[in-house]
């Protein structure tokens, strides 16, 4: 407030030192009339700019801030002049900085490059980012005696050493305790991966497999959350015999790994291992995000080899199209990758935590600021949320399979095009994998975009089923059927464009997995005894789920 005051003085002496005040010539001398008196013409002035203000608030809120903005929801931000004055400013400067990146005379991909970059200084620039201009943050001060500013700059400190934002209290999850917690064990490692069998639930457990595929950019355990917050718990529990990929965060033991690496070393080699165990011909494949990519990679190098293992794929919120890849495509071109690829194309790691940080700069407002204020200036201390725990967890990747899949995804939009990439030695033609497909997209996901995803019903497999989740990219995913929350739709009629196919898609409440697991039984093989132990003779138990490899924290 002091730092406001001075500065509304250091204007009002300009504009009475413009208007001639405190000249001593006398008014017969030339002197201007108003500095024959200059307590009027400041006390006047003084007066003039205090209306503003007052006339300012009166008016009302002239410029709103969007919907969900959380930033201006203390009563000071609407019942303050001086704080509805500020938020207005902000808001009003931050639509006309908008505006003029939308007029800019550039190509259409330059243009969101513009606005996405403007945004995030619009967000840094917020009044409620700063001590001396956010209410709350200044009535804290005073009620703790300044000791939240002072625990506020420890936090500072503390994250400056760690190199990211603490979101989360973090000693209130431990993996294989309260998170990845699911029974199993690890019958199967590499280089890159572990296998997790899981313990079957049920007396009978279908007899056809089911792999899980996670991203390799996130820990795993975001499908094995708490009890009762677990896809595989889920399926687990409904009879699937369920295998797991655990990916290993890249050390530099594995820094020259390369995509094919990823595909050998990964699904390509955890399909033969379930089919080895489960002494069956075809499983059931599941991929999350850039895990389904890669399985669908995968998938496209069977099919190029004429093996045919696998009997379904389900792929939730993934991308095999990147024609519109969101805001994340904004931040991935030509000059980005070729840097990329001359730094650690040939041998490096890409650390965890920028790739955390990029994908924060998405909802920079949510996942950025929202932090600094809480934790740096208010000194608070960071809630225990599950979902952010894993969000912090990041796992770092091997360069020189960053690139390719930076350069032929995001940069090229090639491994949808038949024979356009080469990969495990072979032309990929992803039209020939012909499984049974199941598509989960989510409405409002700002990494794959939904259309997106629709899209890879005319890329690959057969008899293709899509489903649409409400919410984001994580929360559209991970919604027990227990919690009865959300909804989805349904169409099966696929032979539309994505809006149309939405426009008569059907309404259901609830979760989607329901859905899946009965699609997914409806293409099994019948059921069988529950096997009393995980393994077999060729893969033995090396040690009890989670495993290490999801405990290693990256740098």
């Amino acid at each position: 407030m002091r730092a406001g005051q001075q500065s509304m003085k250091q204007f009002d002496d300009a504009i009475a030192a413009a208007m001639g005040v405190g000249a001593s010539r006398p008014a017969s001398q030339g002197m201007s009339p108003f500095a024959m008196y200059p307590d009027y013409v400041t006390e006047a002035w003084r007066l003039w700019n205090a209306s503003i203000v007052n006339a300012f608030a009166a008016a009302g809120t002239s410029v709103q801030p969007s919907r969900g903005d959380k930033r201006f929801k203390d009563d000071a931000w609407q019942h303050s002049p001086y704080y509805d004055l500020l938020k207005q400013s902000y808001l009003l400067t931050s639509k006309q900085l908008s505006d003029l990146v939308d007029q800019a005379q550039v190509d259409d991909k330059s243009r969101l490059q513009l606005r996405f970059y403007a945004r995030q200084f619009i967000d840094a620039m917020s009044p409620s980012n700063f001590p001396a201009t956010n209410p709350d943050v200044i009535r804290t001060a005073i009620r703790t005696r300044a000791a939240s500013l002072a625990t506020g700059m420890q936090n500072l400190i503390e994250d400056l050493k760690k190199g990211r934002i603490t979101r989360v209290d973090e000693s209130a999850f431990e993996v294989g305790r309260n998170l990845a917690a699911t029974p199993g064990s690890v019958v199967f490692e590499n280089e890159l991966i572990q296998l997790i069998e899981y313990t079957p639930q049920t007396v009978e457990v279908e007899k056809t497999p089911l792999l899980i595929v996670p991203p390799c950019i996130n820990k795993y355990y975001l499908l094995d959350l708490g009890a009762g917050n677990s896809f595989v718990e889920y399926a687990v529990a409904q009879g699937h015999r369920v295998f797991l990929i655990s990916w290993r965060s890249a050390i530099p033991e594995t820094q020259y790994l390369t995509w094919d690496d990823y595909l050998n070393l990964g699904p390509l080699k955890a399909i033969d291992v379930v089919r080895d165990i489960a002494a069956v011909d075809k499983i059931h494949v599941l991929g999350f995000c850039v895990g389904g990519t890669i399985l669908s990679c995968a998938a496209g190098v069977l099919a190029a080899r004429g093996e045919h293992k696998l009997a379904t794929m389900t792929l939730l919120t993934t991308m095999v199209d990147f024609v519109d890849t969101g805001e994340i495509g904004l931040l991935i071109d030509e000059n980005a990758v070729a840097l990329r690829e001359a730094m650690i194309g040939r041998g490096g790691i890409l650390p965890g935590k920028e790739l955390a940080f990029t994908f924060g700069t998405l909802r920079a407002n949510d996942l950025i600021w929202r932090y600094v204020v809480e934790s740096y200036l208010k000194g608070a201390t960071p809630e225990a949320f599950d979902l952010l725990y894993w969000d912090s967890d990041s796992v770092s990747l091997p360069g020189p399979m960053y690139c390719w899949y930076t350069r032929n995804t995001y940069l090229e939009n090639k491994i949808k095009e038949p024979g356009k990439t080469t990969q495990c030695g072979l032309p990929i033609d992803l039209s020939q994998v012909s499984v049974p497909l199941y598509l989960l997209a989510s409405r409002e996901d700002h990494i794959v975009p939904w259309q997106s995803a629709y899209r890879s019903k005319d890329l690959m497999g057969k008899d293709p089923r899509f489903v649409l989740a409400a919410s984001g990219h994580v929360a559209g995913v991970i919604n027990p059927p227990a919690r009865k929350k959300r909804n989805f739709w349904l169409n099966d009629n696929i032979n539309r464009d994505a809006k149309t196919w939405l426009e008569e898609a059907q309404e259901k409440p609830g979760s989607w997995w329901p859905d899946w697991d009965n699609w997914l039984k409806r293409h099994s093989s019948g059921k069988m005894r529950a096997p009393a132990q995980p393994g077999n003779a060729n893969f033995k138990i090396i040690e009890p789920a989670p495993g290490r490899y999801v405990k290693q924290k990256s740098n």
